[in-house]
């Protein structure tokens, strides 16, 4: 019996061991196989029991516990790397456009496809943004100091217009003052004719 003993143990700390290694939360049930299957020796049960105990045991918890721990797990390594993204700035490589569905940035020497958090609002190539939030495996982002930026793109859109306006009626006026002058002109140059008469 002492050998039974003696066998679940070493059987027991290899398996914790492979874990602790590899991390793929497999041989750690076994290990609680081994575990059950130590005080099964211990209780002086047959060795045929302690081999059915420990299959049992460890094919049980690898099928019905092994899911939930690792959706467990991984859930927190994701939520750990979502959060680290999420306040970082980020440099936009192409440009964001929700309507067309367009859009890709660059954190930390990563690229990924990125949306804005405003639909309305197109940002151009080689913007510095903020990212928000993450939606699947895309980045949502906004422009840092977004309200000022747009109200500043706005401004700038408008005396645009205004100067365009400007530069139109001033060619305009540029027209007419050519028109004029050539009127002018006109009239203090003396007919071919009546030149004649006057000689």
């Amino acid at each position: 019996m002492e050998e039974m003993l003696i066998f679940w143990l070493v059987l027991l700390i290899l398996c914790i061991g492979i874990e602790v290694l590899t991390m793929g939360l497999t041989t750690i049930w076994f290990a609680g196989g081994a575990l059950v299957a130590i005080f099964a020796s211990l209780l002086y049960a047959p060795i045929f029991v302690q081999i059915i105990l420990f299959f049992l045991v460890s094919v049980s918890l690898l099928f019905f516990t092994r899911p939930i721990a690792v959706r467990y797990f991984n859930r927190d390594r994701v939520k750990t790397n979502v959060e680290s993204m999420v306040g970082r700035q980020a440099i936009v490589t192409e440009e964001i456009d929700n309507l067309q569905a367009v859009g890709q940035v660059t954190v930390n020497g990563q690229e990924w496809s990125a949306r804005s958090a405003d639909d309305k609002v197109r940002i151009p190539t080689g913007s510095v943004v903020t990212v928000a939030a993450i939606s699947g495996v895309k980045l949502i982002v906004r422009i840092q100091e977004q309200f000022g930026t747009q109200e500043r793109a706005e401004e700038t859109a408008e005396s645009a217009q205004r100067e365009m306006e400007q530069v139109a009626s001033g060619a305009e006026g540029v027209r007419q003052a050519e028109a004029n002058t050539a009127g002018s002109a006109d009239e203090l140059s003396p007919e071919p004719g009546t030149a004649e008469d006057e000689n």
